[in-house]
């Protein structure tokens, strides 16, 4: 199984300086490219068109990464346009190329349905003024974790690393990055043995109603208690925008102004990130399985609570739950989100209809049993769960099967 780890990196102000030309390298590499390819496709889907009878003549081939690698890197070296090249390891320009066709991949395999999810849009031209950059280093660079735990890296330099917890084996790669608030980080890919993360069995599975005035209402009766990092910060982002409109546009102070905009929403970011970790973390030691609802963010972020529903980021802490129960070897299942959840009564399963979101607590008029609207929502996912897992189970052979 392959992860990333990473690592916070601090490097010196000759460091950013040449960090500064590899990205820059990479961006010129990546253009150069774009612009040989994105012609041929275009005329080739103008003659694919049955429609278009002006166009004519034959389909042009779309250049390949050796071609690609000889004329853009190797070639071009040699020219007084582009020696600058030679300021960045030749495996991150080549690994560029890679990127370049993969990105045209997940585009074609989208418009084609074989790539799953929203759809995705054609590669587009890097700007030297996008406020995040990146390069990967792979083996070919010949970069290395010194002895003294710096990371090496070619036309860079040795670079102090953060580190935080031990590789559990030796990276494959190396991907250098700058993200919008100036930080640096070293994103390492490692190999590690799926046997080795899975937990032993617990007892007891958990249902999760995810919601906004609480995190989360767990079938249990207890609750997660909603932190709105975002609202708490909303006073320091108002402070810094209001700033950053009274500086002149393309003066170093109104970047400066940008960066500390960007550092105010990283630390936001980053409090959320750690508070989705630990929850995830908690709920996948403490129970065998974890069902969650299937909830359409997108549609929510449309309404007036759009900010609040950012604010959450559910769509994060059921993605953590799904890979850390498929690493821990839990069970994991989403209940569709037309699942009535807010109107069955968990005590009989006595439907009782739609209710405003106003009414938080409710008794059933069949059984008599009062209930508070998520923790009963919290329950019926946790059967709903249940159910789903034993129709998705493989079937158990009887005393008489015969074995092979």
């Amino acid at each position: 199984m392959q992860l990333r780890y990473q690592f916070r990196v601090c490097p010196t102000p000759g460091q950013r300086i040449r960090a500064a030309r590899v990205f820059g390298c990479r961006r010129v590499v990546w253009n150069d490219a774009l612009a040989r390819i994105k012609p041929v496709k275009a005329s080739n889907k103008l003659l694919g068109n049955p429609k278009n009878r002006i166009a004519q003549g034959p389909y042009r081939l779309v250049p390949k990464n050796p071609d690609l690698a000889k004329t853009l890197i190797t070639d071009a070296k040699k020219t007084p346009g582009r020696v600058f090249l030679s300021h960045a390891p030749v495996g991150v320009l080549q690994q560029t190329l890679r990127d370049l066709d993969a990105a045209w991949k997940a585009h074609e395999d989208s418009k084609t349905g074989k790539r799953k999810g929203p759809k995705v849009a054609p590669p587009k031209y890097k700007s030297r003024k996008d406020n995040r950059q990146s390069a990967r280093f792979t083996r070919s660079d010949r970069w290395l974790i010194t002895e003294n735990g710096k990371l090496r890296l070619p036309k860079i330099g040795d670079l102090t690393v953060k580190w935080t917890r031990d590789l559990p084996s030796a990276p494959s790669s190396v991907t250098l990055i700058k993200d919008r608030s100036g930080r640096y980080w070293a994103s390492f890919v490692v190999e590690t043995d799926p046997a080795a993360d899975i937990l032993p069995p617990a007892d007891g599975d958990q249902g999760i109603d995810l919601g906004l005035t609480r995190f989360a209402v767990l079938a249990d009766g207890s609750h997660i208690a909603s932190p709105k990092y975002l609202r708490r910060a909303e006073k320091k982002l108002k402070k810094r925008q209001r700033e950053l409109s009274r500086k002149k546009k393309g003066s170093s102070n109104r970047d400066k102004a940008r960066t500390k905009i960007a550092r105010a929403h990283a630390a936001v970011a980053d409090a959320r990130r750690n508070f989705h970790h630990q929850w995830s973390h908690k709920l996948t030691s403490e129970n065998q399985a974890v069902f969650t609802e299937t909830l359409n963010v997108r549609g929510l972020a449309r309404t007036r609570l759009a900010k609040g529903v950012h604010d959450a980021g559910w769509t994060q802490f059921v993605t953590m739950l799904e890979y850390k129960t498929a690493r821990r070897g839990r069970s994991f299942a989403k209940v569709d989100r037309h699942f009535p959840s807010s109107q069955i009564c968990s005590a009989c399963g006595f439907r009782d209809g739609p209710k405003p979101l106003h009414v938080r607590e409710w008794t059933c008029p069949n059984c008599d049993t009062p209930h508070d609207r998520d923790w009963n929502a919290g329950k019926n996912v946790r059967l709903e769960g249940r159910r789903i897992l034993a129709a998705t189970a493989p079937p158990t052979p009887g005393p008489g099967a015969r074995r092979r």
